[in-house]
């Protein structure tokens, strides 16, 4: 099968699966879903013993997809966000209980003063959208969107449940990490991982980089829509719009417009999988990863159809089974891209893609892949 699309990159002996079931997910995807362009990275010990990628950068099908484009990974930069959070607690910046209103005072009105940074950073904070009507634009306006959230009161008591947030956190987590810092988490992706090739907020002159995305052809499924899923996701502006997507790219929004490789991404989650070490270098103590993995809460999603285990930032693997059969942490991205850590196996992956599905969690293209991954272990 693999002769039936031009496919480049590494696989390690013993891999071989892998790079059979990266060739149907051309040719035989899951759902129809046949891929336009994709890659996938596994780092094991800090090697890449898979890093796959083939396919077309462009919709026309006139540039080839390869191993400098970028893509645009939507929620999978949450992972990113969450260990950008977890290193300014590693310098002891920030503290996962003390109140998001401790840093950043008014936060605190409308019932949120008690609200800590592990519940903002586990989706428990009860703004996952905004409860009253607003322009797409608004987006763009940064200052403008933290002072609606922050004087907002929560769509339910906060650290009863959680209820993702799919944009907002986002905001919410960067202004926590300036005002800690110093430094935006767009900042700090470039300064502190410049060796990875991950952005949050993309210059314009790496533009010209990144790949063009297929939408998927239906909406995600929700399940019974209320008020709540109705703001987070459903409202007219529940997400960016009007400004056009270079405008879109160069913002910094660290929940939703991640542009990156997926080996970049896969050795990222390298810090989860080797005991907060990157390339030998340490970057989370053992405390501090433990206190990024360990779940904050666990149950019903008010927003997603699923029952979720939260760390800090991170979906857990417990009851989700999405990251493959181990005790693994991650996320996924709106479309199917994926990034996860398996600190059992010292393994770490992600996946991009161009052409999205409807899935928010649990893509089967790359649940293809893990599955193939952990049978060639």
């Amino acid at each position: 099968m693999t002769d039936l699309i031009d496919i480049h990159g590494v696989c390690a002996p013993g891999f071989e699966a892998v790079r059979e079931a990266f060739a149907a997910n051309f040719t035989d995807a899951p759902e129809g879903l046949d891929e336009q362009a994709a890659r996938f990275s596994v780092v094991i010990e800090g090697e890449a013993v898979v890093d796959l990628w083939g396919g077309w950068a462009d919709t026309a099908k006139t540039t080839p997809f390869t191993d400098a484009t970028l893509t645009s990974v939507f929620s999978t930069g949450k992972a990113v966000m969450a260990l950008l959070m977890a290193t300014a607690v590693e310098a002891g910046q920030v503290d996962y209980d003390q109140t998001v209103a401790s840093l950043w005072p008014a936060f605190g009105a409308a019932g949120k003063q008690d609200v800590t940074v592990a519940q903002l950073m586990s989706h428990q904070a009860g703004l996952p959208g905004f409860s009253e009507a607003v322009e797409p634009s608004i987006w763009f306006d940064a200052p403008a969107v933290l002072d609606r959230l922050a004087a907002q009161a929560p769509m339910w008591a906060p650290g009863t449940a959680s209820g993702y947030h799919p944009i907002t956190v986002g905001y919410l987590a960067n202004e926590v990490y300036r005002r800690a810092t110093g430094r935006t988490m767009g900042q700090a992706l470039r300064q502190d991982f410049s060796d990875l090739d991950l952005w949050i907020g993309l210059p314009e002159s790496e533009h010209g980089r990144a790949a063009q995305m297929r939408k998927p052809t239906a909406a995600p499924s929700l399940g019974v829509i209320d008020p709540i899923k109705q703001a987070a996701f459903l409202d007219r502006g529940s997400a960016p719009g009007g400004r056009g997507s270079t405008e879109w790219r160069k913002m910094e929004i660290p929940s939703a417009n991640l542009h990156g490789t997926a080996l970049g991404l896969a050795r990222m989650m390298g810090v989860v999988a080797n005991g907060g070490a990157l390339d030998g270098r340490s970057v989370l103590s053992a405390g501090t990863l433990e206190q990024l993995t360990r779940e904050r809460i666990h149950g019903p999603d008010k927003v997603l159809p699923y029952t979720i285990s939260w760390a800090a930032g991170l979906m857990r693997n417990d009851g989700l089974k999405v990251f493959g059969p181990g005790e693994a942490f991650g996320h996924y991205g709106w479309g199917g891209s994926m990034a996860m850590a398996d600190p059992s196996q010292r393994l770490s992956a992600a996946y991009v893609m161009t052409r999205q599905s409807p899935h928010l969690i649990g893509d089967p293209r790359p649940r293809r892949l893990l599955e193939a991954l952990y049978g060639a272990l």
